[in-house]
């Protein structure tokens, strides 16, 4: 009956949607991460004094090597830039990621309190209560995110 009268209206089941949207979503993320790394432009090439044995490594594999070494990482004189700017990344990351966590957590929360309400409204004192006071503990997660942020930005104790 209803498939002939709407055969366009034919409701896909999750399980057989999951596949391809996850293959649309996988390519999605990887085309947009090449043009991200297409947009950067290299710097002029200048050969200075360098030994022959470093011209054969690959530029990226270089690159890794001075991310990965540990003495990148410390300040070596006045000018190194590299605590500050990492310390940035990093509140960036502890802000982010609290807020991202503390939204998901209490949309959750607020979706099972609204849930249970609706279906037992004799409870709804306590269930609000109890929803407050959770909600209360995952904001105050946030606020401990946005603490590091702040300490990592302008009280920073890696930084001489």
């Amino acid at each position: 009956g209803k498939d002939r009268c709407f055969p366009a209206l034919h409701v896909f089941p999750a399980a057989e949607m999951s596949a391809p949207r996850s293959l649309v979503l996988t390519g999605a993320v990887l085309l947009s991460c090449g043009a991200l790394f297409s947009a950067f432009v290299p710097a002029a090439l200048t050969r200075t004094s360098a030994p022959a044995s470093s011209s054969n490594l690959p530029t990226a594999a270089m690159s890794a090597a001075a991310l990965v070494a540990p003495t990148a990482a410390h300040a070596a004189g006045e000018g190194s830039v590299w605590i500050p700017a990492l310390s940035a990344v990093g509140a960036g990351f502890a802000i982010g990621l609290a807020a991202i966590g503390s939204g998901v957590g209490q949309g959750i929360a607020s979706g099972r309190c609204i849930d249970g309400i609706s279906r037992q409204p004799e409870v709804a004192d306590d269930l609000r209560g109890v929803l407050l006071l959770s909600l209360a503990f995952m904001e105050s997660l946030t606020i401990y995110g946005l603490v590091i942020a702040l300490v990592l930005l302008f009280a920073n104790p890696l930084i001489k």
